[in-house]
């Protein structure tokens, strides 16, 4: 394992849970994070909390797309990886307010990638999405399914990440691998995301609000396989390749939602709205190389998930 890695995005769900197991092993971490205002600040700052108590973590505040930070940071802390995880986030949300996330996700990634020419940074982890897959006919999406047709702005600039991921690869030799996460969920997950605001709507006793008839699906991927899939990308990192990091089941939103009435032990009031433009039908992840290659095999299932999602919710709430 390479033991200085620069994580982007390190205040975030996925990077600050990255940051923690990282330091547990011993590695040199720098931690690098805007606050964006899309959710507020002290959720991030309760994030990196944790981590800011180590002697080997190194937290800055500061923009991807500012070429003096991050040639700064890169420079001073020499890493011998980055895992690139900032990124403006959501589907439904790039509908709204594209070119702010074409700025972020994909100027922003290729001033990572500039700086890392230019610093001689050679190891790159990319955090793309299953979103690239659109809605796609064949399941389970492999990474060999033509993802030419993303149906939102997110899935698009996760799309051109991955190209220019690739330019570089082949321009400069860099080491990259583009992880395409699946549905990714647990402890600190984001305020925006299902899991997270049906629980608390439920926990005040409030309507939840779903898009469609309960029949859309997704593969709901727990944070700890998601980290253990990302430490496995970089200690292998070598040459360029994508990989879908999932679950490989597919969960019904109706399952979903009885699931956290069981954990909860309560009933859900839901309300039904009409489907989002952008929003995929389903998604379900072909794992097969990330098994063989990453040795990527992932533990928690479902019902295990929520019910570690729902203890962890009431610990921080204090019920």
């Amino acid at each position: 394992m390479a033991n200085r890695i620069l994580i982007t995005g390190a205040a975030g769900f996925i990077g600050s849970h990255l940051a923690d197991v990282l330091l547990q092993t011993g590695n040199h971490v720098m931690g690098i994070d805007n606050f964006d205002p899309f959710y507020d600040r002290s959720i991030k700052e309760v994030n990196i909390s944790s981590a800011l108590k180590s002697k080997l973590y190194h937290f800055r505040e500061g923009d991807i797309r500012d070429v003096a930070f991050i040639n700064e940071c890169f420079s001073g802390f020499n890493p011998d990886v980055i895992v690139h995880l900032a990124a403006k986030a959501g589907v439904r949300p790039s509908l709204v307010n594209s070119e702010a996330f074409y700025d972020v996700n994909v100027m922003g990634t290729l001033k990572i990638l500039e700086a890392m020419k230019k610093n001689k940074i050679g190891n790159l982890i990319f955090a793309s999405s299953s979103s690239v897959y659109g809605n796609n006919k064949k399941v389970p999406f492999s990474e060999e399914d033509d993802v030419n047709n993303p149906i939102s702005p997110y899935a698009a600039s996760k799309k051109s990440g991955e190209l220019l991921c690739y330019t570089y690869h082949h321009l400069y030799n860099m080491n990259v691998f583009c992880l395409r996460f699946f549905t990714v969920y647990g402890p600190r997950q984001r305020p925006d995301l299902a899991i997270n605001k049906f629980t608390r709507a439920m926990m005040k006793g409030d309507k939840i609000y779903i898009y469609g008839d309960g029949t859309t699906s997704r593969d709901y991927t727990h944070i700890k396989d998601i980290i253990y899939g990302i430490i496995r990308s970089v200690e292998k990192v070598k040459g360029f390749d994508i990989f879908n990091l999932g679950e490989s089941n597919t969960v019904t939103l109706t399952m979903l939602i009885s699931l956290l009435e069981k954990y909860i032990d309560r009933k859900a009031e839901v309300n039904y709205l009409p489907l989002q433009e952008g929003d995929v039908l389903q998604t379900v992840a072909d794992i097969t190389k990330a098994r063989k290659m990453l040795n990527f095999n992932p533990v928690m299932d479902i019902e295990r998930g929520i019910k570690d999602y729902v203890d962890w919710y009431k610990s921080i709430n204090g019920r």
